[in-house]
């Protein structure tokens, strides 16, 4: 099942914002600037897990908020509530009337999902009424930073497991349903093969896999007797679990179990290592698998799996074939955020010019981009050389450099013969959708590739390469001018 087949989750879900959005766009609807057009920029400063990259995600949810954004009455009659302190109405009649009409119109640009994206790039650019934008702020940076640091999670965990498959298996760890759902989306977009949420494969149509619980075990009055049983009732999904009591006794038993299948036309699939020293176990398991007759059975890990424990059991040079990962993953058990921000890049000024703007910071990291940007990633016949972000409207000169935006003497040049693709492409023109949206696993297969076209530098655990970013030279200048103007000191 397609993303656009599921029920319509979205529809009336204006409130999922910020109590300051109403409160500023209040503001703009009684000053007379609602309609004033401007560019705000969806990115982050920093990529989670001290990675290299990030997996962009969450963009088609996203797609999903905004076809269906609008007030409903409820909406309007629950605002109509609200007070000030002085206990009178916060919101006038009058503009809760322009909510009840209100239909978004906006331009949206976005990188497409399962695109590798670096700090500072505008995952996003919203382009419209001021008031439309500011409004959807907040919804966006949810589904959007949540994704992204799931899917990140994700792709690291399949690089440390070397194209063996993994398993999500963290359901039951989530953070709420709606985490659940969108953390085994956007695991599945990162690389993983499968997951145990039935609901997220109806809805998304990822894979779904399963063994059985120790419960399963413990209810029969041993082992032996639990695998048969399990063995009969399913003899085409049989990935036994070993460790209820001894691990390895549990494979001998699993071993006569498989023994017990093959002489009924069907194949054990392997079995599945949830404690104890898994690289030791995992070899050991092998050996009777093996000296049984069974080489192709798999041995499945589990147990607080992330990809540092992964990269550790590989080089204890343990004999494990699909790994599940659970906690770790679908909670991003050691970053629980992407600081992704939605920063105000451009207005329409009374003369109809368009008025760039830059906050200031006393961290430069913190000082935002101006303009309304665009990303250009440059390529040589083998990979990703670097990505340079530039001014729509000023155009792109030729050569093209690349300015790090955090050391101005950093800087690489671009010739006009470079290969390059812009990254942000249009989803939305004035309210209406343009964009059609991939299937899901061809964003999987996305992000794949994408991570491939990138130097191996970039994708190791500790202490990456840093992939070259920066703003076009133009550009860069263009906000040192408004930073030195801010400041008063032209």
């Amino acid at each position: 099942m397609k993303a656009d087949d599921q029920i319509d989750t979205w529809s009336g879900r204006a409130l999922l914002t910020d109590l300051y959005q109403l409160t500023m766009a209040y503001g703009y609807w009684k000053s007379g600037r609602a309609e004033r057009e401007s560019v705000f920029h969806l990115f982050f400063r920093k990529a989670p897990f001290q990675s290299g990259f990030t997996i962009a995600a969450g963009l088609a949810t996203a797609i999903d908020f905004l076809k269906s954004f609008h007030f409903t009455e409820a909406d309007l009659q629950f605002l109509s509530l609200m007070t000030g302190n002085d206990g009178k109405p916060l919101f006038e009649a009058g503009f809760l009337e322009y909510l009840r009409t209100l239909r978004f119109a906006c331009d949206v640009d976005a990188i497409p999902e399962g695109t590798v994206a670096f700090p500072h790039e505008p995952l996003l650019r919203i382009k419209g009424p001021i008031l439309q934008c500011q409004l959807l702020e907040t919804a966006l940076l949810n589904l959007v930073n949540f994704q992204s640091l799931i899917a990140t999670k994700a792709a690291r965990v399949c690089l440390a497991a070397r194209g063996e498959p993994v398993m999500e298996f963290g359901l039951r760890r989530a953070q709420g349903v709606d985490g659940a759902l969108g953390a085994s989306r956007a695991a599945y977009i990162g690389g993983c093969a499968a997951t145990s949420n039935v609901l997220a494969g109806k809805i998304y149509g990822i894979p779904v896999r399963g063994t059985h619980a120790h419960s399963w075990v413990m209810s029969f009055d041993d082992e032996r007797e639990a695998f048969l049983a399990y063995a009969e009732a399913m003899p085409n999904n049989c990935v036994f679990l070993v460790d209820t009591y001894d691990t390895l006794e549990g494979v001998r038993h699993a071993v006569e179990t498989g023994k017990w299948l093959r002489e009924r036309g069907h194949e054990m699939v392997g079995i599945r290592l949830d404690s104890g020293d898994l690289a030791w176990l995992s070899i050991e398991a092998r050996k009777i698998l093996d000296e049984a007759g069974f080489p192709k059975a798999v041995i499945v890990a589990s147990n607080d799996l992330d990809e540092h424990i992964i990269a550790s059991l590989k080089e204890q040079g343990a004999k494990i074939n699909v790994w599940g990962v659970g906690t770790k993953l679908i909670t991003a058990y050691d970053q629980p955020a992407l600081g992704g921000v939605y920063k105000l890049g451009a207005i329409r000024g009374d003369d109809g010019k368009w008025a760039y703007k830059v906050k200031l910071s006393e961290q430069a990291a913190k000082v935002s981009n101006p303009g309304i940007q665009q990303v250009r990633r440059f390529r040589s016949d083998k990979e990703f050389i670097g990505d340079g972000i530039f001014d729509v409207e000023t155009g792109v000169p030729k050569p093209f450099t690349i300015v790090d935006p955090l050391d101005s003497t950093r800087r690489k040049h671009l010739t006009p013969e470079t290969a390059f693709e812009d990254l942000l492409v249009p989803i939305f023109r004035q309210g209406q959708l343009v964009y059609q949206a991939p299937a899901l696993v061809e964003v999987r297969q996305r992000a794949q590739t994408q991570i491939g076209m990138f130097h191996s530098g970039v994708k190791r655990f500790v202490n990456p390469h840093e992939y070259p970013v920066g703003l076009e030279l133009g550009l860069h200048e263009m906000k040192m001018k408004l930073i030195l103007h801010a400041r008063g000191e032209t």
